[in-house]
């Protein structure tokens, strides 16, 4: 069971995360805003690159 260990750290690290960032976004001001405006940053350019890995992929197994 010694190889659960880090899963269960990591685990717990996102829900202690969760309610820090949860803290944040509720506090006053533009706190809400600017935490929306990172995470939309953050998708996006996940997606992004995630479509161009996949297609990099993609072509390695295409025929020209």
């Amino acid at each position: 069971m010694d190889t659960f260990t880090p899963m269960n750290i990591i685990v717990d690290n996102l829900i202690e995360m969760t309610a820090l960032f949860s803290d944040v976004a509720m506090g006053e001001g533009l706190a809400p805003l600017l935490i929306l405006i990172g995470t939309l940053l953050i998708t996006v350019s996940m997606g992004v690159f995630g479509i161009l890995t996949l297609g990099a992929v993609g072509n390695l197994f295409t025929a020209n």
